[in-house]
């Protein structure tokens, strides 16, 4: 029976390394382990070449090879008799595979050692499966037409949602109940660009609301860097950059940094860009602690919804600006009944502390002073977008596009903490703020 290279789709996942067997001109033999064989095609097959001199040496003089891959389900092993084609170093297939290599070396350390240099395409002659005494895994068929119905139940919940809280929980919670995908969160880009912020997730035994991941740091940050999704089907090949740093409130009190969520056992990731009108939004992230978690079709599926969501999220921020402005709520004075409560805010990097505790930091943290300071000095609880945007006491950056997220992140940000200050969405383009006690804001120089 004739074998496809589309059924051996397992085998090119980079779980088990391959091995490439090539012959110098006087016929000596030469091994090497392969770090990237991707699927091209039907007929063809793509290897990444960074350190291989005497590989490459010896297909210059003799164009044909054998490759060695590996099924990582059962370890069923099959040859590939190969010709060399060409060598790539620019291109769509060469940007793919070198974003893959920058996503895994960089939590191992190793971004710039781990460069790719090219991409040599090989034509596939012949497969040949290696005689094994071992049944062979029959893989069951994927029901393309029940994953894109999946797909469209996701995509129809994020289209009927109405703010940005609600855009992400319709992502994060089709991902669980529709995909069965547990652990996902759904992080949105820093106004400076330079980073990546928290806004939800699930699956893990804290949020993460806040926490933040550098463009171009490992999966998460290459995908965004690179603006293409990245996918990784066996992590106990790499170091998973910060898997050994516990969170706690110490921690946050003491560098005022909220540790990204993850999993200690997490063997499969795969990240996808987020992008609306040209522009990145964020990333989706998933992971699983099974191998193989994520196929292709896993990946083209959830393309569409994070591009879904990329444009809901652009509109959500355009439709909560444009939101006519009310006569905001005003009291004769502040209501100051329940326990008395600190909140320090520290100007050089907008950081809050409540009660000893820290909540947040940078612009949200700018925010909530800025309303608290209105709701101490005048009473008013209800403020609109349109006027935090235009107030020159806030000194803002230029976050027109993406207020709505930052209001989103220090609401959830509160709620997580539960502590006496909550900010509610009670309109669009309008929050209202909640204080259970008498605050005391106190500026602390350093």
């Amino acid at each position: 029976m004739t074998i496809r290279l589309r059924d051996l789709v397992a085998c090119f996942e980079g779980v088990i390394p391959s091995i490439i067997a090539t012959a110098a001109p006087d016929g000596t033999p030469n091994i090497s382990y392969l770090s990237h064989v991707v699927l091209v095609d039907d007929e063809r097959v793509a290897l990444s070449n960074q350190f291989f001199s005497k590989t490459a040496a010896n297909v210059r003089a003799n164009p044909t090879a054998a490759v060695l891959i590996v099924d990582p389900r059962d370890g069923a092993q099959y040859q590939l008799y190969v010709a060399f084609e060409q060598t790539l170093d620019s291109g769509e297939l060469f940007e793919e595979m070198a974003a893959q290599l920058r996503a895994t070396s960089t939590q191992m350390g190793l971004g710039e050692v781990m460069r790719l240099r090219g991409v040599d395409i090989y034509r596939v002659e012949a497969v040949h499966a290696v005689p094994s005494t071992r049944p062979r895994l029959k893989v069951p068929s994927r029901e393309a037409g029940l994953q894109l119905m999946t797909v469209a139940a996701i995509t129809r919940k994020i289209s009927e949602a109405v703010d940005a809280g609600s855009i992400v929980d319709a992502v994060l919670d089709g991902l669980r109940d529709r995909f069965n995908f547990t652990n996902a969160m759904l992080l949105l880009k820093d106004p400076t660009g330079e980073r990546l912020f928290t806004i939800g997730s699930r699956g893990y035994d804290r949020s993460g609301i806040g926490s933040e991941v550098l463009v171009g740091e490992g999966v998460i940050g290459t995908a965004a860097s690179e603006r293409r999704p990245v996918r990784v089907s066996d992590m106990s090949r790499i170091r998973r950059f910060g898997s050994a740093v516990h969170a706690s409130s110490y921690e946050e009190n003491r560098t005022r940094t909220i540790l990204l969520p993850g999993m200690q056992d997490t063997m499969s990731q795969v990240a996808l860009p987020m992008i609306a009108h040209g522009s990145l939004r964020g990333v989706l992230f998933l992971e699983s602690s099974r191998r193989l978690a994520f196929t292709k079709e896993d990946e083209v599926a959830l393309v569409v919804v994070a591009t879904q969501a990329a444009a809901a999220l652009a509109l959500a921020e355009t439709e909560a600006g444009e939101g006519q402005p009310s006569e905001p709520t005003v009291a004769a004075e502040p209501v100051m009944a329940g326990r008395q409560f600190r909140v320090v805010h520290y100007a050089y990097d907008d950081s809050i502390f409540i009660e000893n505790e820290y909540l947040i930091k940078g612009v949200p943290g700018r925010l909530l002073v800025h309303l608290l300071r209105i709701y101490l000095r005048e009473g008013r609880t209800e403020f609109t977008n349109r006027e935090i945007r235009l107030s020159e006491e806030l000194r803002l950056p230029d976050i027109k596009d993406n207020l709505e997220t930052r209001l989103l992140l220090l609401r959830r940000r509160l709620e997580e903490k539960a502590v006496p200050i909550q900010l509610l969405r009670v309109g669009r383009g309008r929050i209202r703020l909640e204080v259970a006690g008498s605050a005391v804001l106190e500026e602390a120089a350093d």
